[in-house]
């Protein structure tokens, strides 16, 4: 299968991908390009500002928590009609999981799509250095092809110029352009990277990032190098095909709103495709709950957001009263601190919060928890039997403090597989994790929230016509 895609890859972290990558959407979007945005790596807040530049949904893709039969099958299913795929890189290029592996980098991604890549370097303070650098890059793994080279950061047209006469004396690359710096083509950030595309808001940056690629990229380059990617083909049945599961509907109300925003695109198609119905809510404004089977409360920024939210009494009594009647809530990172009884914001105020569990989150400037984990169930519980297995990551800068006994459903081991304690606070029908789980890596996951959601509205009902009949 020819799909036309180009890896956007750093030197390092900071050079700029993000921006670069924004720019080359909105560009290749403003030239009538369907663009299908990727991202490598287990990060939210880079996917939902591609979601944003291209009006379709960026998919991640990774090679620790996926595998290479799984990212292929990501990808083409998404790909299959679009002009054109940009796919960013996360860290620098080489940068993964293992320091003498390419396990989990960019490299290692953009081998299993076979896609060409092109390097993002920030050019502000380099002459011929950025020569040595490219060459470097390029063979530094023979089995990877770096195709091209892209300046971020550089002052003018003379400066880049050099830089270009520089990397294309010393190497085979094509260099395709440059951005300047701007202040106004800046996206904030803070203790998680960036602000978020929902916090972004409607405005004009995405277009002021295109119309910016358009004057110093060289966008048919750009197009020429997506093009030269090899064929790409699947196994046959595709690695994790799905099917369509037929039995009663059930609705999944989603949080979403600035303060719970962090979603797997691939966890909501799964549910939809067990025969979820998703419906959105927001914890900040709305003051009741949807009709629902199931909450799932994702990652976020509760802890920026925690006075609106300890002063929504109503949604906060809602919440509770659900997970007290037996209502089945699956909640990850923010969501699990909306759940404790409060949260100790980075200024030292605590906010209350729904008080399913006992314990307060407490953020930590220096506390920072990363990481891939690899989360193996010891109880039953909404996500399935014990011995199940699936693949996440932890990205928090809070802790819990515990006011009183905590109950774990799951063992966690990193990356490299040492063990790294307990997640997965149970009580009642409710779970909640620090990880981040990717349910594509063990779909399973998927099928047992919804069985349990439907299991729990059947319960319901019953217990709903039992009344009935008494009256």
């Amino acid at each position: 299968m020819n799909v036309s895609r180009l890896v956007i890859a750093g030197t390092s972290s900071g050079v700029g991908k993000t921006t670069v990558t924004l720019a080359l959407l909105a560009a290749l979007k403003r030239r009538g390009r369907t663009v299908q945005p990727f991202k490598v790596g287990p990060d939210f807040i880079d996917p939902g500002h591609h979601t944003a530049a291209t009006g379709r949904a960026s998919r991640n893709l990774d090679g620790w928590m996926l595998g290479a039969a799984v990212n292929r099958e990501i990808f083409l299913r998404a790909a299959a009609d679009a002009d054109v795929s940009i796919i960013e890189g996360m860290m620098g290029l080489f940068d993964g999981s293992s320091p003498t592996s390419e396990a989990g980098s960019t490299a290692e991604l953009a081998k299993q799509l076979g896609a060409p890549v092109l390097l993002v370097i920030d050019g502000s303070a380099m002459a011929r250095s950025a020569a040595a650098m490219a060459s470097g890059y390029a063979r530094f793994d023979p089995k990877l092809r770096v195709a091209g080279v892209l300046f971020n950061r550089v002052g003018g047209e003379g400066h880049y110029r050099l830089l270009k006469e520089a990397v294309e004396a010393e190497t085979n690359l094509t260099v395709v352009g440059y951005l300047k710096p701007d202040p106004a083509l800046v996206i904030g950030d803070r203790h998680l990277g960036l602000r978020t595309a929902i916090e972004q808001g409607p405005g004009d940056l995405y277009e002021k990032l295109g119309k910016a690629a358009a004057e110093t990229v060289d966008l048919d380059v750009v197009e020429e190098l997506a093009r030269s990617a090899i064929p790409l083909t699947l196994p046959s049945p595709p690695a994790g095909e799905r099917t369509e599961v037929r039995g009663r509907p059930v609705r999944v109300g989603i949080a979403y709103d600035p303060a719970f925003c962090f979603y797997y695109q691939e966890n909501l198609e799964l549910l939809e495709a067990e025969g979820a119905q998703l419906v959105k809510f927001s914890p900040l404004r709305d003051k009741t709950l949807p009709q629902a089977d199931l909450l799932y409360l994702g990652g976020g920024y509760p802890e920026l957001y925690g006075e609106t939210l300890a002063g929504n009494d109503s949604m906060k009594k809602a919440v509770k009263a659900f997970a007290d009647g037996g209502g089945p809530i699956y909640a990850e990172c923010g969501g699990m601190m909306y759940l404790t009884q409060a949260i100790k914001d980075l200024e030292g105020q605590s906010h209350e919060m729904v008080g399913l569990f006992p314990a307060e989150a407490v953020m930590n400037k220096r506390g920072l928890t990363i990481g891939y984990r690899e989360v193996e169930l010891a109880r039953s519980c909404l996500l399935g039997e014990p011995g199940t297995k699936v693949r996440g990551h932890e990205f928090h800068y809070s802790s819990l403090v515990p006011s009183g006994s905590l109950n774990y459903a799951c063992h966690l081991a990193d990356a490299r597989g040492q063990e790294r304690g307990q997640d997965g606070l149970l009580a009642g029908n409710v779970v909640a994790l620090y990880a981040h789980l990717h349910f594509s890596s063990q779909p399973s996951l998927a099928h047992s929230l919804v069985a349990s959601a439907r299991a729990w509205s059947e319960r319901r009902s019953q217990v709903g016509d039992g009344r009935m009949m008494a009256e």
